[in-house]
């Protein structure tokens, strides 16, 4: 049996955090995609689980196996069937999922501990409404978006909400940016935008 496979769903390095255009050059939003996506997977291998990427884009996967992650190929119509690809390839292994953002700079192995370690389904909400995490024992069909933490809820049995710090704060705006270099785990960010 396969740990705990984290599925972590990645649009391109290149294309990815078009909203932080604002705040950063497109050098910049690539190099933050890559340093963000490094920082996740090397935390959920800290808890001692099994990051798998979901991506259509060559130069992600490519990073990816040369980062020693394995990846899956995205089916192109969007997160949720990202995720779902992901869930499907973890059923067939049979193991238990958890699907997590790559955007998570404050991510910490506890944070991940906190999801493993429930016997429940579980779901871990962003500071803006979203889903940061959820894994579920059965099939749920995913809500990613607006307000996704609310759609993803009902299909939940018993969920187990965790709230934490690491899971909260996701960049998805120079809002969020702002807040993540100015807490101290998120500090590491500066040398990826330099």
């Amino acid at each position: 049996m396969v740990p705990t496979v984290v599925i972590i769903p990645v649009k391109s390095f290149r294309l990815g955090k078009q909203r932080l255009a604002s705040a950063l050059d497109d050098a910049q939003r690539s190099r933050l995609g890559r340093a963000l996506a490094t920082h996740v997977a090397e935390t959920v291998e800290e808890a001692g689980l099994l990051a798998m990427f979901v991506t259509g884009d060559p130069e992600v996967a490519a990073w990816a196996t040369s980062s020693g992650f394995p990846s899956l190929p995205d089916p192109g119509q969007g997160l949720n069937a990202a995720a779902a690809a992901g869930v499907e390839w973890a059923d067939r292994s049979r193991s238990s999922w958890i699907v997590l953002h790559s955007d998570l700079p404050l991510l910490q192995a506890e944070d991940l501990g906190a999801l493993a370690n429930t016997r429940t389904d579980v779901i871990a909400p962003s500071s803006d409404g979203g889903t940061s995490a959820i894994s579920a024992r059965s099939s749920i069909k995913f809500a990613f978006g607006p307000a996704s933490f609310h759609k993803h809820l009902p299909q939940l049995r018993s969920p187990t909400i965790v709230a934490r710090t690491g899971l909260l704060l996701d960049i998805d705006s120079p809002f969020d940016l702002a807040s993540a270099l100015s807490h101290p785990r998120g500090r590491w960010m500066r040398t990826a935008l330099s």
